[in-house]
């Protein structure tokens, strides 16, 4: 799967929320400064050169569409931070949580327990 930029993720998960939507749609949804129309549009376009979003045609109008769930990315994503900064440790990865958020013993505990009921499954 190929990597996102900040820019391109922002859209993709409003995507995610909206299911679907115009490029006005997706404007609509950004809670800071709003981009320019032409700067999501290109944004769009590439996420379908990508092959993350799809869409259907209205005339010259396009409704766009996730074609990668967000739990797919999620995913991926997880992956590639757990192989890339924790060599692929989860214990590397739990330690650094607790180490930075100053977690109880109590909370690692559980938090392994938790990773570990997830992997079973």
């Amino acid at each position: 799967m190929k990597v996102l930029t900040k820019a391109e993720e922002q859209v993709m998960q409003i995507l995610w929320e909206i299911e679907q939507g115009f490029v006005k749609d997706v404007i609509a949804k950004y809670e800071d400064k709003k981009p320019n129309y032409n700067t999501v549009s290109t944004i769009i376009r590439i996420l379908e050169q990508k092959e993350f979003i799809g869409h259907k045609a209205y005339g010259k109008t396009h409704e766009y569409f996730p074609l990668i769930s967000k739990a797919q990315y999620s995913n991926t994503k997880t992956k590639t931070l757990l192989k890339d900064y924790f060599g692929g440790s989860l214990e590397n990865l739990v330690s650094f949580f607790a180490k930075e958020n100053q977690l109880s013993a109590n909370e690692v505990q559980e938090m392994m327990e938790l990773v570990n009921k997830k992997i079973k499954n």
